[in-house]
């Protein structure tokens, strides 16, 4: 059975009428979140640590800042809108002291309440508002009169309009103008977190280096190998998202085609989708959660180590160069990127 979607008519921005909201940490998810409220006509004010860089930020946009805490005291619903490592140690200290009967608490990720990181009183709302895409998208598509697709989730619900809730808040930042499916805390991390890493991030970028890597060990220009590998992957994504596998190999030659059915599986083999299996196992136990956890708070020695050797790898370099030759891509300042807080 199809999942329902929800959209416009499904919710009422009246819910908030009358409401604070406060937006904890003010990186890509909260400053989209927050403006995006603001501009719905809903009350919003910023909570950051003391000190924090991006209160200059928020305060140019029009929004009243508060320290953290302060900002929780004020809100009858709290979006904790910082990393997930880093979402407990915000909680414990700043959020929970001040949480009260009846107020609402809200993620764009289930992590910290999946892996009971972070274990609410049973008196407040839990809920999650997680639109498909990045801040800046989730920002661009609302100025523009649209939306990006979104889920929400209802963990706990004392007051009975938890999902309410949800819904205004959907609407508000422009989820319910493209359509809202609903999902739950578990659902929603697990899937993440698998798509991550194994088809989006840790997936993909070992297949474009693997490629490379044997072009170039072959014999063939780098040059070569990064066009082929790597450039090019954006306009079969590109078709793979407009109108799925199918239509992307409509849009294809024919030999690339036949090179796509016959090679593929040989590629990403019953071996690879059983590792896949395994992956999705340590995701399921928390094993996953368990180590991140650790290496965070540890200091990240594997994570930098790791980062910096692929910082390191020969199709950086020669991609830095070719991209400089193109100047219609946009230039990303990659250096210290985080979600701020």
């Amino acid at each position: 059975m199809p999942a329902k979607i929800y959209t416009d008519k499904d919710a009422d921005l009246s819910i908030l009428t009358d409401k604070t909201m406060a937006v904890i940490g003010f990186g890509s998810q909260g400053h989209a979140h927050a403006l995006n409220l603001k501009d719905s006509g809903v009350n919003v004010i910023i909570g950051l640590y003391k000190g924090s860089k991006s209160a200059a930020v928020a305060k140019e946009r029009g929004f009243e800042v508060y320290e953290t805490g302060e900002a929780v005291k004020k809100a009858d619903v709290v979006f904790l809108a910082v990393p997930d490592v880093a979402a407990a140690a915000v909680y414990e200290k700043d959020v929970a002291p001040n949480l009260s009967k009846g107020k609402t608490l809200l993620f764009s990720h289930g992590f910290a309440i999946h892996f009971k990181t972070i274990v609410p009183p049973k008196d407040v709302n839990v809920i999650m508002v997680a639109p498909k895409g990045p801040g800046h998208t989730v920002r661009s598509q609302f100025v523009e009169g649209k939306g990006v697709p979104a889920l929400i989730a209802i963990h706990q619900n004392p007051t009975k309009t938890a999902k309410k809730i949800a819904l205004a808040w959907a609407k508000g930042v422009g989820g319910t103008r493209a359509g809202v499916f609903e999902t739950d805390f578990k659902e929603e991390t697990e899937t993440d977190l698998f798509g991550e890493q194994v088809v989006l991030c840790g997936g993909t970028s070992r297949l474009i280096q693997a490629g490379f890597e044997t072009l170039v060990e072959a014999g063939y220009q780098p040059e070569m190998a990064y066009f082929e590998c790597l450039h090019e992957l954006k306009l079969i994504v590109d078709m793979i998202n407009e109108s799925g596998i199918s239509g992307m190999r409509f849009s294809i030659s024919d030999t690339a085609k036949w090179g796509d059915v016959t090679v593929g599986p040989r590629i990403i083999t019953d071996k690879v989708k059983a590792e896949m299996g395994k992956v999705l196992k340590e995701i399921q136990s928390g094993k996953f959660a368990k180590v991140w956890i650790a290496e965070n708070k540890a200091g990240k020695p594997v994570y930098n180590k790791l980062l910096e050797e692929g910082a390191e790898h020969p199709i950086e370099k020669v991609g830095a160069r070719l991209r400089g030759l193109m100047p219609w891509l946009r230039k990303h300042n990659i250096k210290g990127a985080q979600a701020a807080y």
